[in-house]
């Protein structure tokens, strides 16, 4: 079994409030748990209003296939309306069998 994680830090310019911001990652963070191998959650920064980081975690048993789904987790952030990507970084935790 392999592990990915990506963690994003994302600025929400048209959030005004914690209410507003809470229905854009929402919305993120649902569309990605319905992906096969992925979870996701609001990880940092809840309380400020333009400001989240949201984790992904992907498991599977293929470090390629791992691979081409985060790629696709970071053009889908990349993509998403009404947000600007801070950073994306990916760790591949160590696993102990």
């Amino acid at each position: 079994m392999h592990v990915v994680v990506v963690d994003a830090e994302l600025h929400l310019p048209v959030a005004r409030s914690l209410k507003a911001k809470r229905s854009i990652v929402q919305s993120v963070v649902r569309t990605l748990d319905q992906w096969h191998s992925v979870a996701a959650a609001e990880t940092g920064h809840l309380e400020l209003w333009q400001r989240t980081r949201i984790g992904v975690v992907i498991v599977g048993g293929s470090v390629s296939r791992l691979g081409e789904v985060a790629d696709s987790v970071e053009r889908y952030l990349w993509a998403v309306p009404d947000t600007e990507v801070i950073s994306i970084q990916r760790e591949w935790p160590a696993l102990e069998s």
